[in-house]
């Protein structure tokens, strides 16, 4: 479990701003801190684990965030395929302003020696998507779902990051296409044993 407190939501907050220029380091923290008039003394002690720690804290706030605007619509009208677009849209919506920052924290986790980390930022945020679209699977397909939205998030997520799409519409165009192709996939085999 990650640790979680309003003071490190507070400090990634201020510091992502400086994240472009300065990385996931103690100086963009300690510069964050400085301009969010927070104490900068708290700066080594709030992230143990340093840069890699600050990532994972970051995502797990972003994840946070994405459930809670979920929860503020009513996507409970939506069909499921729906549902995840817009939990996919409002991720990426938020991430927008820091873009940059969250380019470099991929650059990090895609490490070799932060595998692990990668891999827990993944399943958390996949996980945090099909809570927020309102599954409540408990048998195998548990899995496959988080297995396959990985899939897709992660192919989104390079396609926005490599374009400079401000309103997310060709992105969520390229979204579409790949739950469009994920649901012929799981089609497939039914017709199949059919």
């Amino acid at each position: 479990m990650i640790e979680r407190s309003p003071e490190r939501d507070a400090a990634l907050r201020a510091m992502l701003p400086q994240v472009p220029e300065f990385g996931w380091t103690e100086q963009a923290l300690q510069r964050g801190l400085a301009r969010a008039g927070l104490p900068v003394e708290d700066a080594p002690f709030l992230f143990p684990a340093g840069p890699i720690g600050m990532v994972e804290a970051f995502s797990d706030l972003a994840d946070r965030d994405m459930e809670a605007a979920a929860l503020a619509e009513s996507l409970s009208e939506l069909r499921v395929p729906a549902r995840i677009r817009r939990v996919i849209a409002l991720r990426l919506q938020a991430a927008q302003p820091h873009k940059a920052a969250l380019r470099r924290g991929l650059g990090l986790l895609a490490l070799p020696w932060n595998l692990r980390v990668a891999l827990r930022c993944t399943a958390r945020t996949v996980d945090s998507m099909w809570h927020a679209a309102g599954d409540t699977s408990a048998d195998f397909s548990w899995y496959t779902r988080r297995a396959s939205l990985a899939a897709v998030y992660a192919t989104t997520l390079a396609f926005w990051l490599a374009n400079a799409d401000e309103d997310l519409t060709a992105t969520l165009g390229f979204l579409d296409r790949r739950l469009a192709g994920l649901a012929r996939m799981s089609r497939r085999p039914a017709a199949q044993a059919a």
